[in-house]
């Protein structure tokens, strides 16, 4: 029998490439792992934490003006985007400590530097120029950022940067309509920037559904952020010590940043895939069953490298199932993908579960349509203008709740426990036959009419 030098190496130290490390090792292989940026990957430098923290940051204004209204005197306030990232940064680096430190702690060997696949059990780290053998391969590298072709984009940053800015720019131009241009836009705007957001579709959040999409258009346009629909950028010159942005209808904006969020892509760079013959689908992602093999029986993918479902939750749900199955002979039942909670970190933000309306009604001939919109008492004795919107969509021949549709605050908190009924697939009755929890924003959800 062979020895390998691992039982599993893992390629990518980002959240999910991490939980099936961990969770390997806690099986009792014999785990390495390679992670050639930061542990923690996208999510914990560049993505979900990050950006949390500043989506806080700029619900501080919201607050501040609601203050009085509740009998606090505040004093005139004053934002440093400096302190704020330096706070952030100092946040981050002891995340990404804490990843790797909790990967050595069960035993995984890290190699901070980039891995390539030599075969179907070897792997080549290029710093140290040494090879590694290991029984099976596991490949998590995630996604990048999609950067456009444009005269200029060399000029425009992405997500990846934007956290580094050294100063907050006071005009912002953003490109695209997916969540994460609608989450920065909102960032921005709430900081006291003034944002135009060029979305190269007729709508935002692609995908999603069509009134919890109109309803955020509605509220992003109350909070100052200039929308242009079925546009894009032609070009980017610097005059006169501003960004100059030509657009495709021939208008041009002097700003001082661009961020373009056009989407993103399987991070599969100089990985050798293609000397090893691992099969890829469109933009390059890594083909697997339901079980992250490929067609190599030794190579396996999960998360946004096999671009199925681009959450961090589910790239840590799919390396947590891939050990438990692989090195704890665990029976591990796929779950499913349709009913995965999705948070959008706008401004109000959103929680959604399930289907959106316009794919539902092709699956159910019955379909029942429920929802409201209100002030929350929260608002409405501040005297703002800010809505929750509520949707929930019901197969009536099996009384069976398909969908969740809610934007307000908290919402991403409470689709969470909605998306436990719903996986446990609770009626609609039984959501109705729920006693209310008064007084909540979410007793207006089963007692929905």
């Amino acid at each position: 029998m062979i020895e390998y030098d691992f039982d599993l190496f893992v390629i990518g130290g980002g959240s999910g490439g991490v939980r099936a490390a961990r969770t390997a090792a806690q099986h009792g292989a014999r785990v390495g792992i390679a992670e050639g940026a930061n542990y923690g990957g996208t999510c914990v430098n560049r993505g979900c934490v990050p950006k949390k923290l500043m989506v806080y940051a700029s619900r501080i204004s919201d607050h501040l003006m609601s203050a009085a209204a509740y009998g606090w005197s505040v004093p005139p306030a004053q934002f440093k985007w400096s302190e704020l990232v330096a706070r952030k940064d100092t946040e981050i680096e002891r995340l990404e400590d804490t990843y790797e430190r909790n990967l050595q702690g069960v035993g995984v060997q890290t190699f901070s530097e980039h891995a390539r696949l030599v075969d179907k059990h070897t792997v080549h780290l290029r710093d140290s120029d040494r090879e590694i053998t290991a029984a099976k391969i596991l490949i998590a590298t995630g996604g990048r950022p999609l950067i456009p072709h444009f005269p200029g984009v060399e000029l425009a940053i992405t997500s990846d940067e934007v956290f580094h800015l050294p100063e907050q720019p006071e005009r912002v131009m953003i490109l695209g309509g997916g969540y994460i241009a609608v989450e920065f836009a909102s960032i921005f705007a709430g900081l006291g920037s003034q944002v135009t957001q060029l979305v190269r579709g007729p709508a935002l959040l692609r995908g999603f559904d069509e009134d919890i999409v109109e309803v955020l258009r509605e509220h992003l346009v109350r909070r100052g952020i200039h929308l242009e629909f079925n546009a894009s950028i032609e070009k980017i010159e610097r005059v006169d010590g501003a960004l100059r942005v030509t657009s495709t209808d021939g208008t041009y904006t002097d700003v001082d940043v661009v961020l373009v969020s056009t989407g993103r892509r399987p991070n599969v760079d100089d990985l050798g895939l293609d000397v090893v013959g691992v099969r890829q689908g469109p933009g390059g992602a890594i083909v697997t069953d339901g079980a992250g093999a490929t067609n190599i029986e030794t190579i396996f993918a999960i998360g946004d490298v096999t671009d199925r479902m681009n959450l961090t939750p589910v790239a840590i749900r799919e390396g947590h199932a891939f050990s438990d199955r692989y090195f704890g002979g665990l029976n591990v039942l796929d779950f499913d993908y349709e009913r995965v909670p999705t948070a959008v970190f706008t401004t109000p933000e959103l929680g959604v579960v399930g289907l959106p309306e316009h794919v539902a009604r092709q699956r159910f001939p019955k379909l029942r349509v429920l929802k409201t919109k209100f002030r929350a008492m929260a608002h409405a004795f501040a005297g703002a203008t800010e809505q929750v919107f509520m949707k929930v969509l019901v197969d009536e021949e099996a009384d069976r709740v398909v969908g969740v549709h809610l934007l307000g605050d908290g919402t991403a908190e409470m689709i969470q426990l909605v998306a436990v009924a719903m996986n446990a697939n609770a009626t609609w009755q039984q959501f109705r036959h729920t006693v209310a929890l008064h007084p909540t924003v979410a007793e207006e959800l089963i007692t929905l009419k």
